[in-house]
């Protein structure tokens, strides 16, 4: 699995539409060819032997977009990447050879989760991303929610 890294990257993931939401989560997907336009002039020369990483519609691409105004320290917003970023390999043989992007869209309660970075916050976490994943690999999720 390849992570997004570039704001042009996951602009053009979110401007594909939306595959699934929960209550904090929301995924984006989008076709590999928009992702990455290369002019050719910048392109490198890739010899035949390249590896599959190297062509971008041959590996799932992930990118984590967790804003400061939803998850307010930096401990939590790395915590959340982690559990994103590892909920999602699990998923990775069955996701779409595609670009996703998962975007936090809401924050949890600091009243219930009183630590940054607690045991019970990472469980409601990963939690919710598998149901987000679950829901985007049902026959119907495409259908479920209009882009």
């Amino acid at each position: 699995m390849q992570r997004l890294k570039t704001r042009a990257q996951f602009q053009a993931v979110m401007a594909g539409g939306t595959v699934s939401r929960t209550a904090h989560f929301v995924l984006h997907r989008s076709a590999l060819e928009s992702l990455m336009p290369t002019p050719p002039i910048l392109a490198p020369v890739a010899a035949p032997e390249a590896s599959s990483a190297a062509v971008p519609g041959r590996e799932v691409w992930m990118g984590a977009l967790v804003p400061k105004r939803w998850a307010k320290r930096a401990v939590t917003r790395n915590a959340i990447k982690r559990q994103i970023y590892s909920v999602s390999a699990d998923f990775e043989p069955r996701l779409v050879l595609a670009a996703h992007v998962v975007r936090l869209r809401a924050g949890f309660d600091r009243a219930q989760f009183i630590s940054a970075s607690s045991r019970q916050l990472k469980l409601a976490v990963r939690s919710e991303l598998q149901q987000l994943f679950g829901q985007a690999l049902a026959p119907s999720a495409a259908a479920q929610v209009p882009a």
